[in-house]
Formats: C-alpha cells, sequence, structure tokens
C-alpha cells in the first residue's frame, strides 16, 4: 500500500516527525530525512515504508531498550511506558519487548523478587504488593515472589522503624503518638500490630 507524506515536522533536537496520510507517522533523523530524500507529498512505496518501519526504527527501539535496561532494571510494563514516550509504533515496542525478553534481559518475577528482597525490612508486605502492582507486575508474579522472598516479621520492622524515629511510647504526647501512628500506616501495616508495638513495655 502506497502512503503519501502529509507533513514533517521538527520533533526533538536532530529528530524530525514523518506524517502519512494515513495517520501513521515515523520519528526519524535529519540525516534519515535526507538519505531517504523524504519531503511533503511524496508517494512512500510499501518497500521503503517497511524499511524505515522495521529496518530503521524497528531496530531503534531493540537498541534503545537494550540501554534502558543497562542503566536499570525494568519491569515489562515499565519499558513499554519508557519506550512509549519516544513514540515508537506500539508494534514495535511489543517486538522490542519480546526480544529483550527472550534473552532474559526482562523478567517481571526475578524483577519483584529482587525489590522484595532489599525492600522488605522497610517495608509491610502490603506496601511492597502495592509499590510492585504501581510498577506493573502481574498480581500473580507478585504473590509467587513475596511466597519466595518474604521472611519480614512485621513486628520487628515496626520495632526498627520506631527506633529510627527515636519513638518511646512513655516519652511521647498524643500529638506525637498519633503522627507516628499515621506514619507506620502509611507504610501499610496493620493497625492492630501497630498498636501493639507502640504500646509495648521496652525490655531491659
Amino acid at each position: 500500500m502506497d502512503r503519501i507524506v502529509s507533513g514533517i515536522t521538527e520533533y526533538k533536537k536532530n529528530k524530525y516527525k514523518v506524517c502519512m496520510d494515513d495517520g501513521t507517522h515515523l520519528v526519524l533523523y535529519k540525516g534519515e530525512v535526507r538519505r531517504y530524500r523524504l519531503q511533503e507529498g511524496q508517494t512512500v512505496d510499501e518497500a521503503l515504508y517497511q524499511e524505515l518501519f522495521y529496518e530503521v526504527v524497528g531496530k531503534r527501539v531493540k537498541k534503545r531498550a537494550l540501554a534502558l535496561l543497562e542503566k536499570m532494571d525494568r519491569t515489562e510494563q515499565g519499558l513499554y511506558r519508557k519506550l512509549a514516550e519516544s513514540e515508537y509504533p506500539e508494534e514495535l515496542i511489543l517486538d522490542a519487548i519480546e526480544y529483550v525478553k527472550k534473552y532474559h534481559y526482562i523478567d517481571d518475577y526475578r524483577y519483584a523478587c529482587t525489590f522484595i528482597r532489599y525492600s522488605q525490612e522497610k517495608m509491610s508486605r502490603l506496601q511492597l504488593k502495592m509499590k510492585l502492582t504501581q510498577k506493573g507486575v502481574p498480581r500473580d508474579v507478585i504473590e509467587k515472589a513475596l511466597e519466595e522472598e518474604y521472611s519480614g516479621e512485621e513486628s520487628a520492622q515496626i520495632a526498627r522503624l520506631l527506633e529510627k524515629r527515636k519513638f518511646v511510647a512513655e516519652e511521647a504526647d498524643e500529638r506525637e503518638f498519633q503522627r507516628t501512628y499515621q506514619y507506620l500506616l502509611r507504610r501499610g501495616f496493620r493497625s492492630s500490630d501497630i498498636l501493639k508495638v507502640m504500646k509495648a513495655k521496652p525490655e531491659f
């Protein structure tokens, strides 16, 4: 299917958005626009479009995905969101994600296990679930990772946080008590566990 270039507009530094009459668009470097002699009103045949789509932009999306994962571990959804920011076509984003998954560069279960392992001392089980859900990790993957990695005694976690805040029940007034209680609630701990630890008498 032939397409017609309906517009070429500056996108970002040294990049242009090449829009087609069928509503699709590709973000290309200035040098690529020159190399393929693209201009408004030009007819782009199917062979040229396929080359631009898969060979030029498609390879770039995969390289970008790998570069992002080199900087930090990401969830599948997190990587999708980051690639989508650059306005790559969805088909190419999904292809890139399948590519990195094939080589195990991205693994939501591994990500969740690592996150839980290093965060469980300062987060409750509920907060870990919420954080991983926000990062796009599927619920069943979160549950599996928690079963594998979570070993935190929530009462012990609460006690550590209270110690860090230098909270002493006998010395705290009502305002400080409520402020600390709300702080622990926001971190996802259960009210009964919080009150039990906060009201416990110190051991000597």
